[in-house]
């Protein structure tokens, strides 16, 4: 017979933070009383998915690929994605160590649970990408912040990362290009970490969704492609941001091969493994012309322009050009106002939903984080002519 103490969540869902989508569902909340929100909060791509991903996807629905398939992903994706990741990457590796995912937020989720033991310690840098936090929780793991500095750029800082590790440091995350903050390590930055990770004899576990949208001749590198990070980096990708494919949910892994029974232990439970078709549209992605999503880079490029430009017209607002992202992380610090305070207030009175800088952890704080990619340049044009007249009027 049921009691009643039996009715009741594990344990470690109750001991984990709360997993919120920050301004986005306050926005909720205004939009059911029929007001003209323009979201700038929600890294959702506005674009549509290129045409020959959606086109392959249905001719594989028509040919019957309809079935269960291989549990680490289709060998002619995975093949295809190996030989991506030599040319575009500079990351050596084989088929039998990539595993096709649904999408980034499966793949961390999947790494963390295959590595972290109870009270293991995992170092986020600061600002940080919000949802690694529950993954690493609901792992069992202790999430560390090592906090970055605004002014030196959020540049990878040794001295604070070192001061973060103990003895039961397993991973570093690291995100690259950089959601909130728009930044695109150097190689030199990189290099940093990488020392430290063979020094400490740490993981780096990362996170690479951005990769193609980098800007000004800044270049995405790969950590596993530094010397002797290849058997301790786990490298997540996923064609979310780069290929207008949010909602489809793939991605891959990239992993060392002691990893993989792990991550297939845990993969093989929670989903089996992913739909059969959409990897056929994935293959294209991969595989096909660059002119499309060329055009989607490009016209990204053309938005950031536009808010960054606009933004900087604004009393009491600095904002840097982002190198890479769909995110600008305007500087609001001489508004003497804290982040989230004036975000609810830009709600408020603009019915414009941006982000408080303070939700990537308190390295975060005196920004604002606008995303440019999930709107029409005219739809941000507006946005950025109501958040005008509310600076002006401060």
């Amino acid at each position: 017979m049921t009691t009643a103490a039996n009715l009741r969540v594990a344990q470690r869902i109750s001991a984990t933070s709360k997993k919120t989508f920050g301004m986005f569902e306050k926005a909720l909340q205004k939009a059911a009383l029929g007001r003209d929100l323009i979201h700038l909060e929600l890294g959702k791509p506005h674009a549509d998915t290129p045409l020959p991903i959606k086109e392959a996807t249905i001719a594989a629905l028509r040919a019957g690929q309809v079935h269960y398939s291989e549990i680490q992903g289709s060998t002619k994706l995975r093949n295809a994605i190996v030989a991506k990741l030599e040319s575009r990457n500079g990351v050596r590796t084989k088929a039998e160590n990539i595993l096709v995912t649904n999408g980034l937020t499966h793949a961390a989720f999947a790494t963390f649970m295959a590595i972290l033991d109870p009270g293991d310690e995992v170092i986020l840098l600061e600002p940080y990408y919000p949802q690694h936090v529950g993954k690493v929780e609901l792992a069992g793991g202790k999430v560390v912040r090592a906090m970055l500095d605004a002014a030196n750029n959020y540049t990878i800082d040794a001295a604070e990362i070192e001061s973060k590790i103990t003895k039961r440091t397993r991973i570093i995350v690291l995100v690259n290009p950089v959601n909130p903050t728009g930044r695109v390590y150097t190689r030199a930055e990189l290099q940093i970490l990488a020392d430290i990770a063979i020094k400490h004899d740490l993981i780096v576990a990362s996170d690479e969704v951005y990769e193609e949208i980098v800007f000004d001749g800044k270049k995405h590198i790969s950590i596993a492609s530094l010397d002797g990070m290849a058997e301790r980096t786990i490298s997540m990708f996923a064609f979310t941001k780069s290929h207008a494919m949010d909602g489809w949910r793939i991605g891959y892994i990239a992993a060392p091969s002691w990893l993989m029974p792990g991550l297939l232990k845990i993969t093989m439970n929670d989903v089996t493994h992913v739909n059969t078709f959409i990897q056929e549209g994935a293959y294209v992605a991969v595989t096909g012309s660059r002119t499309e999503l060329d055009a989607l880079v490009a016209d990204d490029r053309r938005k950031r322009d536009l808010v960054v430009g606009r933004l900087n017209q604004m009393p009491g607002i600095r904002c840097a050009l982002p190198e890479g992202t769909s995110y600008a992380f305007p500087d609001i610090r001489e508004t003497g106002i804290p982040s989230q305070t004036l975000a609810d207030m830009i709600l408020e009175k603009t019915d414009v939903v941006v982000e408080a800088g303070s939700f990537y952890g308190p390295a975060g704080e005196g920004h604002l984080r606008v995303c440019f990619g999930t709107e029409t340049i005219e739809r941000l044009d507006e946005a950025m002519d109501r958040l005008s007249g509310f600076f002006n009027a401060l």
